[in-house]
């Protein structure tokens, strides 16, 4: 079903507009109040199916599109595949009642410009649709528990190798995948990971692909403020 947006962009708006295609019309309307008296933000297409939604970015060239995960997350990251391949200039943001670190790190590597709880607090949420807007990625600091450890000092420093299986963690590739890309055996892929992990204090290939992220400065995020 299309819900009729009341707002459409007009050639020259300097304002950000931002299409919403989400399973749960009520929560459509409440995005759209939100972001309209929050100001510098138009919705411009609200619509309840991933197909509708895709054909009012195509047709609109919205600033942003926000995703709702309920759609599914292979539906989900297959649009955002389309977005990244197409080359359209409209950032994607993923937001559901509840995404893991795991899932938000998958959204991120399939094109998600930012992911956020529809639990988050309204200044939360602003302030990711905002960074988006400005050309950054964003995530919630509440997803990143495991990743956001400090790294530990006095190891020694990762070695090249080490380094080059840990970008191409970053970049979403299982062990398999680096060892062909490396030329090494899986068990070597494994037996280099396990002296990151010790090396860095970092837990996991998620967490270890986040913070690769945001050492890079490719990652911005905010701690949800408490109730």
């Amino acid at each position: 079903m299309r819900i009729k947006s009341a707002n459409r962009a007009f050639p020259g708006e300097l304002v950000d507009s931002v299409a919403v295609c989400d399973t749960e019309p009520i929560a459509i309307e409440g995005l759209r109040s939100l972001l309209e008296s929050a100001g510098g933000l138009r919705v411009v297409a609200a619509e309840t199916s991933l197909v509708d939604g895709m054909d009012a970015v195509r047709e609109l060239r919205p600033s942003l599109v926000m995703l709702d995960k309920a759609f599914g997350i292979h539906a989900v990251m297959d649009l955002l595949k389309t977005l990244r391949d197409t080359r359209m200039d409209t950032s994607a943001i993923v937001w559901s009642s509840s995404v893991s670190e795991a899932e938000a790190l998958r959204f991120l590597q399939a094109g998600a410009a930012g992911v956020v709880r529809k639990t988050a607090s309204l200044d939360t949420l602003i302030n990711c649709i905002q960074s988006v807007a400005a050309g950054n990625t964003w995530m919630e600091q509440e997803m990143l528990r495991e990743s956001d450890r400090p790294v530990r000092s006095g190891h020694s420093p990762l070695t090249s190798r080490e380094l080059q299986v840990m970008e191409l963690v970053e970049r979403g590739l299982k062990n398999k995948d680096i060892g062909q890309a490396l030329g090494i055996r899986t068990g070597t892929v494994k037996i280099h990971l396990k002296h990151i992990f010790e090396k860095t204090g970092i837990r996991g290939r998620y967490g270890l692909a986040i913070s690769g992220l945001k050492e890079k400065g490719l990652l911005s995020m905010a701690s949800v403020e408490p109730v």
